[in-house]
């Protein structure tokens, strides 16, 4: 049997007892137990609409779209692959067994530029389908600079194949809020930032560690666990375990960001895939989206100030650290 699941924005998480991984995944819930949702085989074949916008052809959208996928593909520690199987009459999120990309009108989603829809297998939690729009209702471009006063259709997809490959929100950027309304993006860390630049800005065109790290940890090549290595830890607040907590690790030599959450009952939480050597850790709340553009788990705390560890950690190649536990006080 197969299922069709819709995700924008919202990453949908299933808690596990288990020590949850970096980085944020979206997960299935398969005869009982939790398991990232990914693709069985390593080559992935896709089809472009065979409809254009203004000021974007369907073949001009066909090329911003094959750079975002070339992107995700050469990512040196990831086994995956990418292939344009042709033009189709298709829409996105018809449950067709092909995966469709293209443009869809959509005026009503006033602050969705894009989104991913999966149809999955629901007795392997394998993707058998994914499927991406873009909304016909902003102005587009794929200008090699980018156009002012039109969004990027580059750097979008590069967010959304993130989305069709499993991997979920970073909260590693910084916003604030809009006068009008919805926050502006001042820095991010990560293509996988639930807010998007403004119009005529590509930087999410160029992956981060944050969604190196992701995307490596879900579709390893032979060296990624012998290169890297990985964080774990909890993290308090008056005693008891917090739930969702934003966990950051800074490698003090390369100046790289990789992050991960605190996802069970424990407050547990393991940062993999880390450049080896000197660590510093910075635990958080989410505080530059909404929560539940991050997660579907409940009671996720929030009123906590940020906090440091104590000491800088050393990250071994192709092991762990020594646990690190994160206490944090009450705002």
């Amino acid at each position: 049997m197969k299922g069709q699941v819709l995700i924008a924005v919202v990453a949908l998480l299933l808690a596990s007892a288990a020590v949850p991984a970096a980085y944020l995944q979206f997960a299935v819930d398969v005869n009982g137990h939790t398991t990232p949702l990914r693709w069985k085989s390593p080559s992935v074949r896709w089809f472009a609409t065979n409809s254009g916008v203004q000021n974007v052809s369907a073949g001009a959208m066909q090329g911003a779209v094959a750079r975002a996928f070339d992107t995700w593909q050469n990512v040196p520690t990831a086994a995956i692959s990418f292939s344009f199987a042709g033009f189709t009459g298709a829409t996105p999120f018809d449950e067709d067994g092909i995966s469709v990309i293209g443009f869809e009108d959509e005026p009503d989603l006033e602050r969705v530029l894009g989104a991913t829809s999966f149809v999955i297998d629901d007795v392997t939690g394998e993707i058998v389908e994914a499927d991406i729009f873009f909304n016909a209702a902003f102005q587009w471009s794929t200008a090699d600079a980018g156009q002012p006063g039109r969004f990027d259709l580059q750097s979008v997809a590069t967010h959304e194949i993130g989305h069709l490959l499993g991997l979920a929100h970073s909260a590693l950027g910084e916003t604030e809020l809009r006068p009008s309304g919805g926050r502006r993006v001042l820095a991010s860390s990560a293509v996988m930032f639930p807010i998007s630049f403004g119009a005529g800005n590509i930087a999410d065109r160029i992956l981060q560690p944050d969604d190196v790290a992701g995307v490596s940890d879900l579709y390893p090549d032979d060296d990624f666990a012998r290169r890297t290595g990985s964080i774990t830890g909890r993290v308090l607040l008056n005693g008891r375990p917090v739930l969702g907590a934003h966990v950051m690790a800074f490698h003090l030599e390369s100046g790289e960001f990789v992050s991960g959450f605190t996802l069970n009952d424990a407050g547990e939480f393991q940062i993999a895939g880390l450049r080896p050597g000197a660590h510093i850790i910075r635990v958080e709340p989410l505080d530059d989206a909404d929560v539940d553009s991050f997660f579907d788990l409940g009671s996720i705390e929030i009123n906590f100030r940020p906090a440091f560890y104590s000491r800088v950690v050393a990250v071994p190649a192709g092991g762990s650290a020594p646990r690190v536990d994160v206490t944090v006080g009450p705002k």
